[in-house]
């Protein structure tokens, strides 16, 4: 997938030729969000007075678990390169109960931005990173000697480096110098990797916290830990290590030093805020009219909480304020029980797009098992030749694995293409547990092989409730 595409180039055609590689059919609610995260770019192009009455036109995803809502989703995020963050819309309740506050997914949402901007940042400044590093691993290697200006001969361990030392001429300082040098380009062929050295780090640990609250640490501003972190003394300590590791932990210190955090904040709140998706699932869990009988706090509260962050409202982050008028809002499920038309009449009017998905039949298992970049059938293959055991699919074994899926999808719960995976599993769970003591070896799966191992599982409904 493109890494860092320009948006501008990005049509919404392009973004579903992209979604195809991973996701089989349900074309509508590929066209849906192709759409929506070409309208972020559009936005950007409009006027300043008229972008921020621009809002985003959230999504509401219907389909059967099992038919790729997340999976569009979350490739969706992938593509543009924004801050993504999927969550179950059942695990948050009313406030004033005891569960998670709707808010916590805004502050869930900056964290990942935070990690992900620093990531790029880190990028950027591991050249310079890694030559600092090289310099105080050199240090370590030749330590200077007070008085010498010196070439540290004795300091330096192992019988070539000494030589180094003795047969360099002219000054104390220009031996030394000659020698750090030699060393340099001895370290960088890797041939001092396992030579071990004293490196001081900073000590990570922090105080313990335990905070008993009916909201959850999320719900206290103040960040305990920076807090805490920043009342004691930073602690360092000695680890002698290999020069490998050494390296890289020398690297990642000086990263955490060049990094601007400041500037990694700005660029993460302004993201959150200009490309946040928020994926919202089982959103047909909360809806429903509230019960006779005293509040319903996972239904009707939930939505009420929810509806501002839809709307657009200010967030209080451990780093700032982050407002969600143009977060993109996709919601997803099944609604078998309820309807969307179940939502309170604010939250439907903050998912202005409504698609339903597909449910799969026999052709599309075919597809999802062979045709997607990451298909199980390639998956399973890279899986088992790690083991020297090189598997081959004909095609009657493929459509043998989407029928006998069908099959038990008719008779049981229909769970869409998780079901493969089941299936999957089972007819290879001989294979995957005898893989290390089979050596090299080619099995060829044909359509009577799927037959042998599964037909009877299949067949019999008590049981495939319970093994597929």
């Amino acid at each position: 997938m493109p890494q860092n595409r320009d948006m501008s180039v990005l049509t919404p055609r392009e973004i579903v030729a992209e979604l195809d590689r991973y996701v089989v059919g349900q074309g509508r609610a590929k066209r849906a969000v192709a759409i929506a995260l070409r309208n972020r770019w559009r936005r950007q192009q409009v006027p300043e007075e008229l972008r921020d009455e621009i809002a985003p036109k959230n999504i509401i995803m219907i389909g059967p678990t099992g038919v790729g809502k997340t999976e569009i989703a979350r490739r969706l995020a992938r593509l543009a390169q924004s801050p993504f963050l999927k969550v179950e819309a059942s695990k948050f309740t009313e406030v004033g109960y005891v569960g998670r506050d709707v808010e916590s997914m805004i502050r869930d949402l900056t964290e990942l931005a935070i990690n992900m901007v620093r990531a790029e940042e880190r990028e950027k400044v591991e050249a310079k990173a890694a030559e600092i590093a090289e310099e105080r691993l050199l240090d370590l290697l030749l330590p200077r000697r007070s008085g010498t200006g010196g070439s540290g001969g004795e300091d330096v361990p192992g019988s070539g480096t000494l030589e180094i030392v003795r047969t360099a001429q002219g000054s104390p300082e220009s031996q030394y110098l000659a020698t750090r040098e030699k060393l340099r380009r001895l370290l960088r062929e890797g041939k001092l990797d396992e030579r071990y050295v004293d490196v001081e780090v900073t000590d990570q640990a922090r105080p313990m916290v335990e905070v008993f609250s009916n909201l959850g640490l999320e719900e206290m501003d103040i960040n305990l830990k920076d807090m805490f972190g920043n009342l004691f003394p930073k602690r360092t300590k000695h680890r002698k290590v290999k020069v490998r590791e050494a390296r890289n932990l020398l690297i990642q210190e000086e990263s955490q030093r060049l990094i601007d955090m400041d500037r990694v904040v700005e660029i993460a709140l302004d993201r959150v805020e200009q490309s946040g998706i928020i994926f919202v699932d089982e959103i047909d869990k909360i809806a429903g009219r509230e019960q006779k009988y005293g509040p319903d706090v996972s239904r009707e509260g939930v939505q009420r909480d929810l509806l501002p962050l839809v709307e657009g409202t200010t967030v209080t982050t451990k780093y700032g304020m982050v407002r969600t008028d143009h977060i993109l809002f996709i919601a997803a499920g099944a609604f078998h029980v309820s309807k969307p038309s179940d939502l309170i009449p604010e939250m439907q009017g903050r998912f202005p797009i409504r698609v339903e998905l597909d449910p799969l039949d026999r052709d599309d298992f075919i597809r999802i098992l062979t045709e997607p970049d990451n298909a199980l059938i390639t998956q399973y293959k890279a899986l088992l030749e790690t083991e020297g055991i090189k598997l081959d699919f004909d095609q009657g074994a493929i459509a043998e694995i989407a029928d006998i899926a069908c099959r038990v999808n008719e008779k049981t719960e229909n769970i869409g293409a998780r079901r493969l995976h089941t299936v999957m599993e089972r007819l290879l769970d001989e294979v995957s547990f005898e893989a290390p003591d089979m050596g090299e070896a080619e099995i060829k799966v044909n359509a009577d092989y799927v037959r042998e191992k599964l037909s009877d599982i299949a067949q019999d409904v008590d049981l495939s409730r319970y093994i597929l």
